[in-house]
């Protein structure tokens, strides 16, 4: 399950902050990480909000009832998977975490490649002329 790879991330993201200490960054660099945070945040909540509304299952591996195309949808195929990016980045920034920033590419290639492409898979399946159309208009992470 994404949660579970993104708690693992996070600890050795953690981890990796507390071999180098604090590396004194200046206080804007705090204000960057709040931001990050906050943005994760509300991109999740937006999101979540999206799947009540339309009444679809939000677990990944589920058939889904519908295919979401509107808003935070209409900007990102994966709302959720950036906001974990964004709260892993937020994190990293916070803890001084300057070893873990390779990180971030690494948990998004195994997002990308152990659950998009087989979710897409399923949408693609489940509503073929639909989501090429979404598809299309509508980049996977930005």
């Amino acid at each position: 399950m994404p949660p579970v790879w993104l708690i693992g991330f996070l600890a050795l993201s953690w981890w990796l902050g507390g071999l180098t200490g604090s590396m004194g960054f200046a206080s804007w660099v705090g204000w960057m990480a709040i931001a990050l945070i906050a943005a994760a945040v509300a991109i999740f909540a937006v999101a979540v909000l999206e799947f009540r509304r339309v009444k679809t299952t939000i677990i990944p591996r589920e058939a889904p009832s519908a295919l979401i195309t509107s808003g935070i949808f209409s900007r990102s195929r994966n709302p959720i998977y950036l906001a974990d990016t964004l709260l892993l980045a937020g994190l990293i920034v916070k803890w001084d975490a300057l070893l873990a920033v390779p990180l971030i590419p690494a948990f998004v290639w195994i997002i990308q490649s152990r659950f998009i492409k087989g979710e897409e898979a399923g949408l693609d399946a489940a509503f073929p002329s639909d989501f090429a159309a979404y598809k299309s208009r509508t980049r996977r992470w930005i």
